[in-house]
C-alpha cells in the first residue's frame, strides 16, 4: 500500500502525581500520512516508544498507544473539535492474572514500535470527509521489571501520564466503516455460565442501586465518594450508577463466547461498543458473589462477578472508558478522568458494598 511522506511528532511521558510515583525517561513519536489519503483504510498509524533510561520499563499495553493487537482505543479522534465515535472494544482487565503477553517491555536505550489500523475502531462514515485529528492515549501503567517483585506489585502499577501534541490527516474520499470480525457467533450454550452472567448482572445492577443510595444520602464529603471522585458532582455519579441500576436492554447480548478473539492474558471481559454487547471471558467464571466481600476476598482483588458486569454496563450504558486498572490507581486519577473511568465504578461499589453490608 503506498503512503505519503510521513509526518511525525514526539512527546515525553511524565509520571502523573499519585501513590505509585516514579520518575522515567520515555519518549515516542507518533507518524502517519502526511497531509491527506483519499481512505480511511490508509490511516496507517506508527507509534515509537523509546526509554532513553538506564533501567528497562515494564508497561501495560491495553488500551494504550502500546496495543495494536486488540481493537481497543489507542486514540481519540476528533473532526473540527468534535469527537468521533469509538466503535471497538473496552475490557476489564485482572492484573494478577495478566502474564508477560500484556506488557511490552522496552530495553533501556531502545525503542518498541507498533502499527495501528484505525479503520475498524472509529465511526468515520458519521463524521464525513474532512480533517479527522489522532491524539493518542497517553496515560500507561507500568510494572516492576525485577522477577522478585512482580507477583507482591501486579495490582499496585505505576501510572504514568504522557502529553502529546495530535496529528490531523484528511481523508478526501471513502469514509466507509471498516467493521471489526467476528471469529464466533455470540452465544451461550453453558448453562452453568449463563446462569453465572444472569447472577452477575443481577448482582452489579444491585451494587449500582445501594452505591447510588450511598452518595446521595452521605453527600460530596464523605471520605470514600472524595477518594474515588474528588470534587465531582454528585449528580454526575448518580446518573451513571442509576443508568446501570435501570438497564433493561431486550437486545444486548451478554455472552460467554469470545466472538471478537479479544480474551487475551488477564482479559475478564469486553464490551463492544458498536452494539454495546458483552462478552465474557474464561476467566470471569472464576469471580465471586457480592456477599464474598464479607469474608474471602477484599475489594483491592477486583475479583467480584457483579463489580465486572457492573464495569461493563457502564462502557455500555454510560460510554466510559478504560483509563487505567486498580483501585489504589483509580483513585489518584483527577476528576475528569475518574468519572470517565470505568474501574472507578468498579471499586467504588464494591467498596461501598464491604463498608455498609459487612
Amino acid at each position: 500500500m503506498f503512503f505519503a511522506p510521513l509526518a511525525t511528532l514526539v512527546f515525553i511521558v511524565t509520571a502523573l502525581a499519585g501513590p505509585y510515583k516514579r520518575a522515567n525517561s520515555l519518549s515516542v513519536a507518533l507518524s502517519g500520512p502526511s497531509g491527506s489519503v483519499n481512505s480511511v483504510a490508509d490511516l496507517s498509524l506508527t507509534a515509537t516508544v523509546t526509554n532513553n533510561g538506564a533501567e528497562d520499563i515494564k508497561v501495560l499495553k491495553y488500551g494504550t498507544i502500546l496495543d495494536a493487537d486488540l481493537p481497543t482505543r489507542s486514540f481519540t479522534v476528533t473532526r473540527n473539535g468534535t469527537a468521533v465515535p469509538f466503535i471497538g472494544i473496552k475490557m476489564s482487565v485482572s492484573l494478577s492474572d495478566a502474564d508477560d503477553s500484556a506488557y511490552t517491555t522496552i530495553p533501556a536505550g531502545q525503542s518498541v514500535t507498533v502499527v495501528h489500523d484505525v479503520s475498524a475502531l472509529f465511526d468515520f462514515a458519521s463524521a464525513g470527509p474532512g480533517p479527522f485529528t489522532f491524539e493518542p492515549v497517553t496515560t500507561f501503567q507500568s510494572a516492576p521489571t525485577d522477577q522478585d517483585q512482580q507477583i507482591s506489585a501486579r495490582s499496585q502499577l505505576v501510572v504514568l501520564e504522557a502529553l502529546a501534541n495530535p496529528l490531523t490527516i484528511a481523508v478526501t474520499g471513502d469514509v466507509v466503516n471498516h467493521q471489526l470480525t467476528r471469529r464466533a457467533r455470540d452465544i451461550c450454550t453453558s448453562t452453568s455460565q449463563k446462569s453465572f452472567i444472569d447472577a452477575s448482572y443481577t448482582e452489579a445492577k444491585s451494587l449500582a442501586s445501594l452505591s447510588s443510595s450511598y452518595v446521595s444520602s452521605r453527600g460530596a464529603a464523605d471520605t470514600l465518594y472524595r477518594a474515588y471522585w474528588g470534587a465531582t458532582a454528585t449528580s454526575r455519579i448518580t446518573s451513571v450508577l442509576n443508568a446501570v441500576a435501570s438497564e433493561s436492554s431486550t437486545s444486548r447480548t451478554l455472552s460467554c463466547v469470545d466472538s471478537f478473539g479479544a480474551c487475551s492474558s488477564g482479559v475478564i471481559a469486553y464490551t463492544v461498543i458498536s452494539t454495546t454487547n458483552i462478552y465474557f471471558c474464561s476467566l470471569f467464571f472464576n469471580e465471586v458473589t457480592t456477599s464474598r466481600l464479607c469474608s474471602g476476598t477484599t475489594v483491592a482483588s477486583r475479583n467480584i462477578r457483579g463489580g465486572t458486569t457492573l464495569h461493563e454496563m457502564t462502557h455500555a450504558v454510560a460510554g466510559t472508558d478504560d483509563i487505567i486498572y486498580g483501585c489504589a490507581s483509580d483513585q489518584a486519577l483527577s476528576d475528569a478522568n475518574s468519572i470517565q473511568n470505568a474501574d472507578n465504578f468498579n471499586c467504588f461499589t464494591t467498596q461501598v458494598y464491604a463498608s455498609t453490608q459487612c
